[in-house]
């Protein structure tokens, strides 16, 4: 009787277990970062971090923070470009989850003692794969990065993978 009791128990608790996944309402992601710089006329490579939070309001409604750092050495001079980036974002409650955004905050560039800051946007989205309870890998990220440095408006390319963990 005691080991029926027990598969009964764990038969319910299964049974229970996508409604409890369907309550997630926090995603964190970590992972690699490529920046395209883009400094016209120059162009250069950046690698770094990104790490994301994102809120779900509702199944496919969520606020995200988002955080980067990218760095490089272009022409032997140190150069680095921070964002601090919050705004709306909108996904498939599914496996494999495409999401977009639209994020607006602050850019900072900087390196060889000059530092700049700025207004920035990113608009863009990628595509999530949920493969276990709370494990998941964001497959890509892709944004427009919208910096207005030295006065002129750059669109900066960022690709983002990694990590996402899902409460």
């Amino acid at each position: 009787m005691r080991k029926l009791c027990s598969a009964l128990g764990i038969l319910v608790a299964l049974s229970f277990a996508p409604a409890v996944r369907a309550q997630d309402k926090v995603e964190v992601f970590g992972g690699y970062s490529y920046l395209r710089l883009n400094n016209s006329p120059s162009h250069f490579n950046l690698n770094g971090w990104e790490l994301a939070g994102t809120y779900k309001f509702n199944g496919w409604l969520g606020g995200t923070a988002d955080f980067s750092g990218h760095y490089g050495s272009p022409f032997g001079a140190n150069l680095n470009q921070h964002n601090f980036l919050f705004g709306p974002q909108i996904s498939l409650p599914a496996p494999v989850s495409p999401f977009v955004h639209a994020l607006v905050g602050v850019a900072d560039l900087g390196g060889s003692g000059v530092s700049d800051h700025s207004f920035a946007t990113a608009l863009g989205g990628g595509m999530d794969i949920h493969s276990g309870f709370l494990l998941g890998y964001r497959l890509f990220q892709v944004d427009d990065v919208i910096t207005h440095f030295g006065g002129r408006s750059q669109n900066d390319l960022r690709i983002s993978t990694g990590i996402v963990l899902r409460f």
